[in-house]
Parts: C-alpha cells; sequence; structure tokens
C-alpha cells in the first residue's frame, strides 16, 4: 500500500526538507485588509513581521478551504492507496476538522487525519517520522499508533513577549490576558486538552526561557533519545544562542532551529520563543 503524508503550513518544515522526504503542504493564510496571502508560498516570515509593524489590526487568519483538501486528496489519489494528513492543534484551528470532512468525501483513497494537538515544529516532527515509516512501507494504522504514541511522550511550551495578541485572536481566555497585562509577566503556555493555556506565569524573560530550559532538562535526563527544536517569532540570533547552550548541554539530542510563522506569530506576536521535544 502506498501511503501520502500531507500536513499545512503551520509545521513550517523547510520546503527542502518537504521535498526530500515526499511530505505534500497545504497552506493557511494571512490576511491583511483586503490582500490575503498562503503563507510559505506568497509571505514568509521576515516579510510577514515587518508588515505587522505597520498595520494597526492584527491580520486575519484563515484554514485551507475543504475544497482544498478535496482537491490536494484527489489528485494524491491517482499514485496512492492512502493519506496520512498531519494538522495543528483542532483546538485552535478548524483544518484538522477540514480534512476529516474532505476525506469523508473523496473516493478512491483513504484519508487518516491526525490532530497534532500542537503546531509547529512538532507538528513537523510528526510528518516527518510518517514519512520515514511510509517510505518503509509501514501500513497507515501502524503509522496512526506510532504518531499517538508520540504524542502522549511529547511536550512544548512557548513564552510570548505581549499576551495581546492572543487574546485578540481569543486563542487565550480574556481573563489570562488581562491578568498577564497587569502583571507584566512573560508566561509560559503549553498545550491542554488542543487549547492553549498558561503553565505557569513567570516575571521575565530570562526567567521564563530558565524555566522551560528546566522543564526539558528532566525529560533530556532520563535516557530516551530526543528530538528536539527552538522556536522563535523574528529573533534568529537569539534563539541561535539558546540553541547553542542547549546542543552543548546535550550533546545527545537532535536539535532543529525553526520559527513562528505568519499564521502562528499573528497569534503569538514577535518576540516569542518556544521549544518542544520527543522520543526520536
Amino acid at each position: 500500500m502506498r501511503t501520502a503524508i500531507v500536513t499545512d503550513s503551520t509545521a513550517y518544515i523547510p520546503e527542502d526538507v518537504r521535498n526530500q522526504n515526499n511530505i505534500h503542504m497545504i497552506p493557511l493564510s494571512v490576511v491583511f485588509g483586503n490582500e490575503s496571502y498562503k503563507e510559505e508560498a506568497e509571505i514568509k516570515a521576515a516579510d510577514f513581521y515587518e508588515m505587522m509593524r505597520t498595520q494597526k489590526e492584527l491580520p486575519k487568519t484563515t484554514q485551507p478551504s475543504t475544497g482544498m483538501f478535496v482537491e490536494l486528496f484527489e489528485k494524491l489519489a491517482k499514485d496512492y492507496d492512502a493519506v496520512i494528513s498531519i494538522h495543528l492543534s483542532s483546538g485552535i484551528s478548524g483544518t484538522y476538522q477540514g480534512a476529516v470532512t474532505a476525506g469523508e468525501m473523496v473516493e478512491g483513497i483513504k484519508v487518516y487525519a491526525f490532530d497534532s494537538e500542537s503546531s509547529c515544529m512538532i507538528q513537523g516532527f510528526y510528518a516527518l517520522e510518517a514519512a520515514k515509516l511510509a517510505n518503509e512501507g509501514v501500513e497507515p494504522d501502524a503509522i496512526m499508533k506510532r504518531l499517538n504514541e508520540l504524542k502522549a511522550k511529547s511536550r512544548a511550551y512557548f513564552m510570548v513577549d505581549d499576551l495581546t495578541n492572543l487574546q485578540k485572536g481569543g486563542r487565550l481566555s480574556g481573563a489570562s490576558a488581562l491578568i498577564g497585562g497587569l502583571l507584566q509577566v512573560k508566561p509560559v503556555l503549553h498545550f491542554v486538552d488542543t487549547k492553549i493555556v498558561p503553565f505557569e506565569k513567570i516575571r521575565t524573560k530570562k526567567k521564563a526561557l530558565a524555566r522551560i530550559t528546566e522543564l526539558f532538562t528532566e525529560d533530556a535526563k532520563k535516557g530516551t533519545p530526543l528530538r528536539a527544536c527552538v522556536i522563535h517569532a523574528n529573533r534568529e540570533e537569539e534563539a541561535k544562542k539558546w540553541l547553542a547552550e542547549l546542543e552543548e548541554q546535550f550533546p545527545n539530542v537532535e536539535f532543529t532551529l525553526s520559527y513562528f510563522g505568519p499564521v502562528i506569530g499573528t497569534h503569538l506576536g514577535e518576540g516569542a520563543f518556544g521549544l518542544g521535544w520527543m522520543p526520536q
């Protein structure tokens, strides 16, 4: 059985890596006024953050239409028997549900939709693992089982420089945003049951990053081989410095540097940082 792997643009897997692993990408979009841009295709992260600085209003984000999914799945049906479609958390976007709906509409290919319950390169790790297994001829049911095993052991924490965007975009409760603003904290956030919620409220960015490193250390010291990613919102030099510190401290962990692109960056805002990891 030939199995195709699909993910959406919020995995932020570099194009050359997607091509090497035969991963198909369906884009989400950001909308500035009347202009819509497909992320990773029509707008890159650096240009997005530059545009954000000049806008008075927060851009909107849109998920792929069901029709876009149907078109992609029907195209894949010509060469594949099944598709595993891996998407950002269903608690912050309807993209996963769009894949489910489209999968019920197409004929000639079986669609397995996977809710990463996260986003960014952690979502990308699932897609890369699925692609590796598919290339080895592993059956779709077994790939899905593996992805769910990884999900149970994966972790991701992030901090934002300002809670305003998360509050405006409805991705964090107003009460949490208000409390954070009053206390001038740099909250550490994570996903719980598909939603973004505060993990701890911490006073400074330095302490927030140190706390995330501490949480990572707890798992890294257990001896299980890990893959991890440092993620940033237009703060590449700072992210590289953090990455170098982690690589020196944990030489047995496979690290990747990634970024919060336009769609996720809309909600987190410039200056956000994250660290995610899962077993290799």
